[in-house]
């Protein structure tokens, strides 16, 4: 009996203790800082968030329940290309505005705004272990701003195979676009469409790409095709499903998602031969300086780069988290690769063409030489 009464006692103290110190048993969810229950609360009293969101209506949609389920936050996501909500945080910045927290866009869109101080050091804004530690990251903390400013901007995402190029199934065949050089055919004269590499976007990004691998000559070749040009990703993924084009650079996962529900004919092209680059698509967020409601972006930040918010985008927007917790594998049968499961660090650094060292080497330029010929 006294056995059984000291086996109890210590099953109860060891109860006591794990308790009081917040240990977690296996299974459990990490333990969460003081901190974080008392931003939740002010951010609760705060009750909005503004985030400036890629041109995804389904991230749209499916976000706003999320933060207003999970901690009562309202959100008004403003979704727009890049460039344009960018443009917009800098005009009222200037203006001496404060309305949006926080922005999630592609490279280089918002370098511009963490050289300009209108951003603040996310490091400041972690609160989570889970956040903060390094180790939980595939290749650790990535900044987007690697150069001049650095950490203003984080890098969460990162592919290898990403589907930049698609063509409409009832026009173009696959074993016809093998090779950048298949796209220069007569027969696809009048019938591209290229998100403009003008600005950045998925567009400069494979222009980019085929400025770095292919020349100049190359370009100014396929300049003569005839480019329907737009900035809305929509509209061009619309042009390709309604045949106005066959082929389309720089639509995303997520905008053809949509179109491919409802049983129309586009399909993404095979990479060529000449490769595609490593890319971190719509997989940079920062947070704009002084933002109106800052325990909300605490708590958004802060569920965002968790294991559970980067699985969440992840299968929204069809794109590999480098964190090293979420499960990336799925995105294979999809043709997608994230960059974790299929390459090294040193080979992931060398094909990328994003952050902000590859940006000014490689996007600039050739962004301007598409300036020079695209007119």
């Amino acid at each position: 009996m006294n056995r059984s009464l000291h086996g109890l006692f210590g099953i109860f103290v060891i109860a006591i203790l794990l308790f009081s110190t917040h240990i977690a048993l296996p299974g459990e969810a990490k333990p969460r800082p003081a901190e974080w229950d008392k931003t939740l609360e002010a951010a609760k009293k705060e009750g909005k968030i503004v985030i400036a969101i890629p041109p995804a209506n389904e991230l749209r949609k499916e976000m706003e329940p999320v933060l207003k389920q999970k901690f009562g936050l309202e959100a008004e996501l403003v979704s727009a290309p890049g460039p344009r909500n960018a443009s917009r945080i800098a005009a009222e910045r200037q203006a001496g505005v404060s309305y949006f927290d926080a922005l999630i866009v592609g490279t280089g869109t918002a370098v511009g705004l963490a050289h300009d101080g209108m951003l603040e050091p996310i490091e400041s804004f972690m609160i989570l272990p889970e956040v903060k530690d390094p180790k939980e990251w595939w290749g650790g903390h990535v900044w987007e701003d690697n150069l001049n400013t650095n950490r203003y901007l984080y890098s969460f995402l990162a592919d290898v195979s990403t589907h930049s190029i698609w063509f409409n199934s009832s026009l173009a065949k696959p074993e016809e676009l093998r090779s950048f050089d298949d796209y220069l055919s007569p027969k696809w004269k009048g019938k591209i469409g290229f998100s403009d590499p003008r600005v950045p976007s998925s567009g400069q990004s494979v222009w980019s790409f085929m400025w770095e691998v292919k020349g100049e000559e190359f370009l100014k070749k396929f300049v003569q095709q005839d480019l329907f040009l737009t900035r809305d990703l929509r509209q061009l993924t619309d042009a390709l499903a309604k045949g106005k084009v066959a082929l389309a650079f720089g639509i995303g996962r997520s905008q053809a998602e949509p179109f491919i529900k409802s049983g129309l004919p586009i399909k993404p092209a095979p990479a060529p031969k000449e490769g595609l680059p490593a890319s971190n698509s719509f997989g940079v967020v920062g947070i704009v300086k002084d933002p109106p409601h800052p325990n909300a972006t605490k708590v958004f930040i802060n569920w965002f780069l968790s294991r559970e918010g980067q699985d969440w985008y992840g299968r929204i927007m069809q794109n590999g988290s480098r964190r090293l917790d979420v499960d990336t594998k799925w995105l294979k049968e999809l043709g997608v690769d994230a960059a974790k499961d299929s390459i090294s660090l040193q080979e992931y650094h060398r094909v990328r063409n994003h952050l902000e060292d590859k940006y000014t080497k490689v996007r600039v330029p050739s962004g301007k030489f598409a300036e020079a010929i695209l007119k």
